[in-house]
């Protein structure tokens, strides 16, 4: 018996950009859901796609892989596709898998609101300067 995802998903779309907000748990089972939602929105012609991840309380990383392919096939569809607001531990996630750079957190696009002034903690994260990487010597190991 399978046990129905513990996750809603709720779309508002304005021309071709859409607004994703997911409310609940993304895991094994209901990663399944946020990968068809947002395959729906490139089936539907839409190319723009915030995903507002606000009241996500538990993602693993079922769920950052959904949202990986999800960011893959609108990249080669032309679009873009954004996590808007994630929690402490998404940012994380995100930030530990080193796939920050891909997710831009930005306010929410459909409520016209301004950009921060200062960049967002995923985007800061991702480009934070990585020290250089030593050559290790022959027959050695560093």
């Amino acid at each position: 018996m399978r046990i129905p995802p513990a996750l809603n998903v709720h779309r508002h779309d304005t021309d071709n950009r859409t607004l994703v907000t997911l409310t609940g748990e993304i895991d094994l089972n209901s990663a399944p859901l946020v990968r068809t939602s947002l395959e729906r929105c490139l089936h539907d012609g839409i190319r723009a796609i915030d995903v507002d991840v606000t009241a996500v309380t538990f993602c693993d990383c079922s769920g950052l892989n959904a949202f990986l392919y999800a960011l893959l096939h609108t990249a080669a569809a032309g679009g873009s596709l954004r996590l808007v607001h994630p929690s402490p531990a998404l940012e994380r996630l995100v930030t530990l898998t080193g796939s920050g750079s891909l997710f831009l957190t930005l306010p929410d696009a459909l409520a016209g609101s301004r950009p921060p002034s200062q960049l967002p903690p995923l985007y800061e994260a991702a480009h934070r300067p990585t020290p250089p990487a030593w050559p290790a010597r022959l027959g050695g190991v560093l």
